[in-house]
């Protein structure tokens, strides 16, 4: 019911500018019935703008009736109300961003400074946030204005890397969630809390992923499954359930694109040896682009795949101990090789562009299937010309 109506209130509220909405559904907030029961809370002040929905308890009756009083509101101020009190579900907040969000509900508030970013005020769910290659994407996308929700099943480091986000003090918010992607009713609890918190979603960004590599005689059932529930399976999980809050989204506001976009790898365009569990799953996440674009752009849901390079700077390739530059080096699979920059240097010649792949060269292919409004079904190739589409 949640991913129901508060995405729509969230179009259907706003103007220009797409505002950021919280629910509080918290125990006090449905016993309210009454605009000076609201009035009565404490960070409420006295000229606060505020609708009350009444009397209502289906999704479709709920939104006609908010759709009526937030034309009248308009028609009468030049400006949101601050508050919609949903009779037996909660008290919604809006605002223009989510650090006056937090003011509006008496939350601490420093001074934060804006970000004219690329992506500023759009919610964007990360899984695997907290680290690595996700971390990195979470950051820059953080950096340009984006609300991040770090979403990732590593509780400690997830926290930890929202809380770093907002050291920075930006009208833009990061915010943790749990999720095991493998999950459905997880990652279904990601988007609810998702919707909650922000109001809507704009764009999901799958990220989260396994590897386990090995050759037929080497790879278990256990590990195939493990690796097809989480890079595949995953995956679909994560564009059913953000896909449905997109499509509420694009009832309530016709001109408005969101994304749903996988970041897969150039094991997904072409075969690696001795590593088809992941390989296959790859190949598969781009089976499901494909389709998936097919069957949402008629709600102007974009889906792409972004297929990076090998990440050298990565600890899978650079950890001093485990890492695969050391594992080569060791097991002689470069001929005359004698030092880990030896071994760096012979992949590193393999590719057009002389390095590997960044997180930064992953971004800013993430913010240009964003950005434009024609493309979709695409797998991005972010690999310094080491695969090139035919």
């Amino acid at each position: 019911m949640i991913n129901k109506i508060v995405p729509a209130i969230r179009m259907i509220a706003s103007k220009e500018k797409v505002l950021t909405i919280r629910l509080d559904d918290s125990e006090q907030f449905p016993k309210l019935n009454t605009e000076d029961s609201v009035r009565s809370l404490p960070f409420v002040k006295t000229d606060s703008g505020i609708i009350v929905i009444t009397g209502k308890t289906e999704p479709e009756d709920i939104i006609a009736e908010v759709e009526v009083k937030i034309s009248a509101w308009y028609t009468a101020h030049s400006s949101h109300p601050d508050f919609i009190l949903l009779d037996g579900m909660g008290l919604i907040a809006l605002a223009n961003n989510a650090s006056e969000l937090d003011s509006l509900l008496g939350l601490p508030v420093g001074e934060a400074k804006t970000v004219a970013g690329r992506v500023q005020d759009k919610i964007i769910i990360v899984t695997g946030g907290a680290q690595g290659f996700g971390g990195g994407i979470a950051e820059l996308l953080y950096a340009q204005g984006a609300n991040v929700v770090v979403a990732d099943l590593n509780e400690e480091a997830g926290k930890g890397m929202a809380n770093i986000l907002n050291t920075n003090k930006q009208t833009n918010q990061a915010f943790f969630v749990k999720v095991n992607v493998s999950d459905p009713g997880s990652v279904e609890e990601m988007i609810t809390n998702t919707v909650k918190h922000f109001g809507g979603l704009d764009v999901i960004i799958s990220n989260a992923g396994i590897l386990r590599a090995g050759g037929l005689d080497e790879m278990t059932p256990e590990s195939f499954a493990l690796m097809t529930d989480v890079n595949y399976k995953g995956y679909f999980f994560c564009a059913k359930y953000a896909s449905s809050v997109m499509k509420v989204q694009s009832n309530f506001r016709k001109d408005y694109f969101m994304d749903i976009i996988q970041i897969n790898s150039k094991s997904g365009l072409k075969g690696s040896n001795r590593n088809f569990a992941y390989a296959g799953g790859k190949f598969g996440g781009i089976g499901l682009t494909q389709s998936f674009a097919m069957e949402l752009m008629p709600n102007r849901i974009k889906v792409n795949s972004i297929c990076p390079g090998n990440f050298y700077e990565g600890p899978l390739w650079s950890d001093p101990q485990k890492g695969l530059f050391v594992q080569y080096l060791n097991a002689g699979k470069v001929p005359g090789a004698k030092t880990l920059n030896d071994v760096k240097a012979f992949y590193d010649a393999q590719v057009p562009a002389g390095r590997g792949c960044r997180v930064l060269d992953v971004v800013r292919a993430i913010l240009y299937a964003i950005e434009q409004e024609y493309e979709t079904g695409q797998a991005i190739p972010v690999t310094g010309g080491q695969n090139m589409l035919n």
